[in-house]
């Protein structure tokens, strides 16, 4: 060997030990940070109570970590949810707050795996994306079933998220052939919102077997830190990604489609970051939207102005939020909006389509949940007790909780006096809430991109052209569905700005057969430039005895080619024919030929295959 060559090889190795030096510098400085996400569950956990459950590993990381009483998903469905985590922001901010929708990020908005990454982050996803973005890129290092920490350069700290789907919403049902159950079904005490059939025991006492299968792949992951000589470098996150599987939890803006288990535990080195004792509970209410930024501030990561959140941790924890913001677009195929806001003992919920039940026939869920089946079966035939029923049938336009007392939300409150102060407090705030994040979820879906024009939804939201002010105050006179508002929502039908005459156009469908003196002016409607809006005129006027009408209006908007505005126009005929308004064979006739690109495979296709 040359004297050149040994000069050489002594510089590459002074330069390679320099590199691991200032990997090792920097992971001392910041913790490595590990995800655990699991999929579809609420707090159905021993360590948070439930007598049922079987979870040793997660009992055994809540008792050496802090557990959080009061975590919330914004979004009751995975990928708004996800939209939310990825983005540090409200998916309804972005207006990408509708499941499974694609959705284009301002310039300069970046993703919070990349501001990881700036700042020296090793990040990897395993491996579940699932974002309502059309430009998302690939914000990871590693993004696969394969994606894991161990691929790091040497010194260099790691955020990882490892993505469980045990307990998704697919993986209730039994298995065929399955007899035996660790719980057995008849010892299951079932919420009062389910009917009380073996369907749906089976599939409660399924579930529980598969948060045990769950917490066994949890526990595995955690003995992979230890054996690669981590935990004691490494703060780790466990989470639902949003409220649990079974009826009534996902989809839905209550606890149970909302709120989700959060345990945080720190290893001694970062013992002084925690808020609370091992094996302490933490009342402080966590949202969503608050986890990207206190990653980065446990991390040293500067914030970006546009996040949304709040951190809970590090050393720029922020005060305790007084509640959180939680909101619903369309699920699958199915439009409802809904918004409401949580504090620590109460929520309140606005229902922006009342005339809409909580329980829409999703075609996904039917077709993988068996106690999903009966209980509408159980409804359909009357064998349902009223609050049991009270799912499939229209909503108020406004629901008050008391957690407390009535932790399955059973009970509305809303208009008892010894609660109105506390109704109007939340009332503002969810109003404030809405305007302050510039909400794109008044604006429907097949508006969204025609009005935004070259724009991103975000930017044309938060500019002058939205007087959303305007548009929350005439949607919450409209969702109200009271007859003295008719006036009102008659002069807004007129209006210059097509999103006013939408609400208003809702706001008379909702009055049904008291809206008949504004007939006349909701068959003008029929011919509005917007589709939407004749959509919606036109399931009202259906209503008032116009059913060809309504159905020629109908037959146009499906075959615009927006695929959205189809999906509106197909929702409104199939209420339609619930109500006999129309058959069965003149709605198949009328959606038989219809073909959409993509992202019409995203959505399921009850619609494009009726019964």
């Amino acid at each position: 060997m040359t004297r050149e060559t040994i000069s050489l090889v002594r510089w590459f190795g002074l330069v390679a030990g320099l590199v691991v030096a200032a990997g090792s510098a920097l992971s001392a400085e910041r913790p490595n940070i590990l995800w655990i996400t699991s999929e579809d569950n609420s707090p159905y956990l021993g360590c948070y109570g439930d007598p049922l459950a079987q979870t040793p590993n997660l009992d055994r990381l809540a008792a050496e970590g802090v557990r959080y009483r009061n975590a919330f998903a914004n979004a009751p469905v995975c990928s708004s949810a996800r939209t939310t985590l990825i983005t540090g922001m409200y998916a309804s901010s972005l207006g990408a707050h509708n499941h499974r929708s694609r959705v284009a990020l301002p310039t300069g908005f970046k993703l919070y795996p990349e501001h990881l990454r700036a700042a020296g982050y090793y990040c990897t996803n395993n491996s579940k994306t699932d974002y309502n973005l059309a430009n998302a890129g690939q914000p990871w290092d590693e993004s696969s079933k394969r994606a894991h920490y161990k691929n790091r350069a040497p010194g260099q700290p790691f955020f990882a998220v490892f993505n469980l789907t045990t307990s998704h919403e697919s993986q209730v049902a039994p298995k065929p052939g399955k007899t035996g159950f660790r719980v057995l079904p008849e010892r299951i005490a079932l919420p009062p919102y389910h009917p009380d059939t073996l369907e749906i025991r089976r599939d409660w006492a399924n579930y529980y077997d598969q948060m045990t299968r769950l917490d066994e792949q949890i526990g595995e992951l955690l003995a992979e830190l230890e054996r690669a000589g981590l935990a004691d470098d490494t703060v780790v996150f466990y989470y639902g990604d949003h409220g649990g599987a079974l009826p009534r939890g996902k989809r839905n803006l209550h606890d149970s489609g909302t709120r989700v288990p959060l345990i945080v535990r720190f290893p001694k080195p970062w013992a002084h970051l925690a808020p609370a004792p091992a094996g302490a509970w933490v009342d402080d209410l966590v949202s969503f939207v608050d986890l990207p930024v206190t990653v980065f501030s446990l991390g040293g990561v500067p914030i970006p102005a546009h996040y949304e959140g709040r951190p809970f941790l590090g050393p720029k924890k922020a005060p305790p939020r007084e509640h959180v913001f939680l909101f619903r677009g369309r699920m699958d195929e199915r439009y409802d909006m809904v918004r409401a806001v949580r504090d620590g003992q109460f929520r309140y919920v606005r229902n922006y389509s009342p005339h809409r039940p909580w329980g829409q026939h999703y075609s996904y869920p039917f077709q993988v949940l068996p106690s999903m089946r009966s209980w509408h079966a159980e409804f359909a035939a009357g064998r349902c007790k009223q609050v049991q029923a009270r799912y499939w049938q229209p909503k108020p336009a406004e629901e008050f909780y008391e957690i407390g007392k009535d932790p399955f939300e059973v009970r509305n409150l809303i208009g008892q006096s010894p609660h109105a102060q506390r109704i109007a407090g939340l009332r503002a705030a969810l109003r404030a809430e809405i305007l302050a994040t510039r909400d794109a979820g008044f604006l429907p879906e097949g508006m969204m991109t025609q009005l935004a024009g070259d724009q991103t939804i975000y930017d044309y939201t938060h500019g002058k052209d939205y007087p959303l002010e305007r548009i929350v105050e005439l949607a919450d006179r409209a969702s109200e569905g009271q007859p003295g508002n008719l006036p009102e929502l008659l002069a807004a039908l007129a209006d210059p700005h097509p999103v006013l005459r939408y609400w208003a156009a809702t706001g008379c469908l909702i009055l049904r057969d008291q809206a008949a003196p504004g007939k006349a002016a909701l068959l003008q409607r029929l011919n509005d430039d917007w589709a939407d809006v004749r959509v919606v005129a036109a399931e009202a006027v259906a209503h008032l005895g116009e059913q060809a009408a309504a159905q020629r209006a109908l037959d146009g908007v499906l075959r615009t080619g927006n695929l959205y505005e189809a999906l509106a126009a197909q929702n409104a005929l199939d209420f339609l024919r619930q109500a006999g308004h129309v058959s069965l064979a003149r709605v198949q006739e009328m959606v038989r030929d219809l073909k959409f690109g993509e992202p019409a495979d995203r959505i399921p296709k009850y619609f494009f295959s009726l019964p």
